[in-house]
């Protein structure tokens, strides 16, 4: 059976770690049997507001909450994905905790803060991959999407698909969808987007309305699946073949791994 994802699509609670637990809980418990990984929308365990509200609810990667997604993780024998604030000491992170079923974590540090994220968070320094049953997986967080040096740096045969965990927001959909496509595109794998819905609507915090359109890009660019509006989950198989087909196609590497001189070649 080829391995299969879901798209976890979340309308998050901003500052609100129990609720939002028992939304991630539910939604894996009532995924099919067949689902290998689960990614969830940025911030899906904590939301965000960038004053010091958020470091009351800031999550320790080793803590309590993240042992709960441990827990469930094992539980549902899948792959989970979820995004949150870290707190580290006195600093905090926007991350991505991926927990295996086996037990395994793996925590990504967003590496390209967006607007007023700056005032409150320290940016990540490494890009980060993980053994997930689609393959070796890069892990990316909303901005990053925008910064092509990234991309081309997780632009190697063994990276097979892209994870990217996001709270776009709906004024700027567009922009989202256009970039999953790009980054499948660009590095001829799969491209898995897990996006935040609904609206923030928190006192003394600017509101904000969320995109949404979670969706699955193809190693060609193309839409493979996608969502609306609706917070629901987005299952997919992914296609083995689908992506080996594209990459001899396009001889994106060469035959000792490398990138291949036939990038873009029409023939």
């Amino acid at each position: 059976m080829p391995p299969t994802v879901a798209a976890c699509q979340l309308d998050v609670s901003d500052l609100a770690v129990g609720a939002n637990l028992g939304a991630v809980e539910r939604r894996v418990r009532d995924l099919p049997d067949r689902v290998d990984v689960a990614v969830f929308p940025e911030y899906a365990l904590t939301g965000f507001v960038a004053d010091d509200r958020i470091r009351d609810v800031a999550v320790d990667r080793d803590g309590e909450p993240v042992d709960r997604i441990e827990a469930l993780a094992r539980e549902s024998t899948t792959d989970l994905l979820v995004g949150f604030v870290e707190r580290d000491g006195d600093a905090l992170y926007n991350a991505a905790a991926y927990v295996a079923a086996d037990g395994s974590k793996t925590v990504y540090r967003k590496r390209h803060l967006w607007g007023r994220e700056r005032e409150v968070l320290e940016p990540g320094d490494d890009l980060v991959t993980v053994d997930s049953p689609v393959g070796e997986a890069g892990v990316l967080t909303c901005y990053d999407l925008n910064f092509v040096e990234d991309s081309a740096a997780l632009a190697r045969p063994e990276v097979e698909a892209l994870f990217v965990l996001g709270a776009w927001p709906a004024a700027h959909s567009e922009n989202w969808t256009l970039l999953l496509r790009a980054r499948a595109l660009d590095g001829v794998r799969w491209a898995i987007g897990a996006g935040r819905t609904g609206r923030r609507k928190l006192a003394a915090a600017r509101e904000v309305a969320y995109a949404g359109r979670s969706l699955v890009a193809r190693p060609d660019g193309g839409l493979r699946a996608s969502l609306d509006r609706r917070a629901e989950d987005l299952v997919v198989d992914l296609d083995p073949e689908a992506l080996a087909r594209q990459r001899d196609l396009v001889g994106i590497y060469d035959e000792e791994g490398g990138r291949g001189s036939e990038l873009g070649a029409n023939e």
